[in-house]
């Protein structure tokens, strides 16, 4: 009885720790999910929505007119410009925030302006959600 017991409780320890929570979204297919599930993300902070996207963010820009926001995009500037990559890729994800963002072209690597780093994840990752639009071919 007590190696049957041993037994449960190992595998329900391996199960816990093998199982791993899977992000919403998993290809750019998926973008919309977002939209749908907006409301778990509304204030809260940036960085709990960006953990839920699995496909890279290639690049992004900010607005400051109020409405502030971001504009993600998972192709870049140049797939873009050639009309590059799959119709999915061309989906634009817009993040609403509750504040001014604090985004200077002048401050950012001269010909990468747009590039989203990991860096802008860590200085804009608290910034309070309020809104999500996605909008393009999904």
């Amino acid at each position: 009885m007590k190696n049957t017991i041993k037994t449960f409780a190992i595998l329900f320890l391996l199960l816990s720790y093998s199982c791993k929570a899977q992000q919403m979204v998993q290809t750019t297919k998926d973008v919309s999910k977002l939209k749908t599930n907006e409301q778990q993300f509304i204030n809260k902070p940036l960085k709990n929505l960006l953990k839920e996207i699995k496909p890279e963010i290639k690049t992004a820009d900010a607005t400051n007119d109020n409405p502030y926001y971001f504009s993600f995009k998972f192709r870049t500037l140049e797939q873009r410009k050639k009309n590059e990559g799959s119709k999915e890729d061309a989906v634009s994800l817009f993040v609403y925030v509750k504040t001014p963002i604090d985004w200077k072209y002048e401050n950012r690597p001269p010909g990468k302006e747009l590039l989203w780093t990991k860096d802008d994840i860590q200085k804009y990752g608290d910034l309070t959600v309020t809104r999500i639009r996605v909008i393009g071919k999904e």
